[in-house]
Formats: C-alpha cells, sequence, structure tokens
C-alpha cells in the first residue's frame, strides 16, 4: 500500500481507471500501488540508494528518474519537461512548494494533485498556491500503513476532473 491514509487510499482505489498516466515525486510502495492500475508511472526520486534499490523491483511501466535534491532546483523542475500529460500528480517527495509551484503546466486539464501529509503547516504556502489556481480541496484525515496517530492526505482538484468529484 501507498504511505497514505486509509481513507485516501479507498477514495483514489474507486475512481482511478487502467488508462491514466501520473507523476510522482518520491517513490516506494506508492510507485507499486499505482503501477499496478495505471498505464504510465512516472516517479522521481532523490535519494541514490533509495532508487538504486527500488529500480530493482519496479514494473516495465514506470519511467524512474533519480534527479539530486536542490531545493528551488532541477528536482521541484524535472516535471516541467511534460505538457499536459498527467491525470494525477502525486507530491510526496521532497522540496513539495516548488514541485507544486512547477507541475501546473504538465498536469491535464482534468488532473488532480494528491498531496500526501496534507497537515504540515510548512507547506500552506503550496496549498495556497494551489487554491489560487482554482483548485478545490478534499482533506482526508486518518490512519495509514506507516503510522500510528492520524495525519492527512489530500487530493487538490477542479470542478471538472478525472476522479469524478
Amino acid at each position: 500500500l501507498p504511505w497514505y491514509t486509509y481513507p485516501s487510499i479507498r477514495f483514489l482505489e474507486e475512481r482511478i481507471q487502467s488508462d491514466m498516466t501520473v507523476f510522482e515525486y518520491g517513490s516506494g510502495n506508492s510507485t507499486l500501488w499505482w503501477s499496478k492500475r495505471v498505464d504510465t508511472v512516472v516517479s522521481c526520486e532523490h535519494d541514490q540508494k533509495w532508487y538504486q534499490r527500488l529500480s530493482k523491483k519496479l514494473p516495465s511501466n514506470v519511467d524512474y528518474k533519480y534527479c539530486e535534491l536542490e531545493y528551488g532546483g532541477s528536482y521541484g523542475k524535472i516535471i516541467s519537461s511534460f505538457n499536459s500529460e498527467f491525470d494525477c500528480i502525486v507530491i510526496d517527495g521532497r522540496d513539495r512548494v516548488n514541485c507544486a509551484k512547477n507541475s501546473l503546466g504538465a498536469l491535464k486539464k482534468t488532473g488532480v494533485i494528491i498531496w500526501d501529509d496534507g497537515d504540515r503547516v510548512n507547506y500552506q504556502e503550496g496549498y495556497s498556491f494551489l487554491i489560487e489556481n482554482e483548485f478545490r480541496r478534499i482533506e482526508f484525515w486518518g490512519l495509514g500503513p506507516n503510522s500510528s496517530s492520524p495525519w492527512c492526505t489530500s487530493v487538490f482538484y477542479r470542478n471538472q476532473n478525472c476522479l469524478g468529484i
């Protein structure tokens, strides 16, 4: 299971389609989970040891990218090379505010952004950026596979969206 809250996993399982494309910042169980449910996953990882370890487990529908972490640098901008390609963009890595700011051009008009740890106040600038760009937000609070304390996974969406919200 991805390390999102259980309520968000349930919500997504009922709505994602096999022909979708996903970009994710941060990789792991979520990469494996998405790869079994959608057509294509592009995943960006900043930790070289983790990248090398996980790359051995990934199926062929995952385009796995390593990018050194530099806040405000190439890690957050790697998505800029895509144009309106993704149904879902998952922000669960580092430099999340900059990742969000660089993601909108790569998102389809009906695309959504899934932001894990949506309860962290240090990401408020990113949440506000998305709201200012006509996204709405659903918060899924609860437990998840990696914690005994509740947290929030948020879905940011526009009126017309691929999840039918």
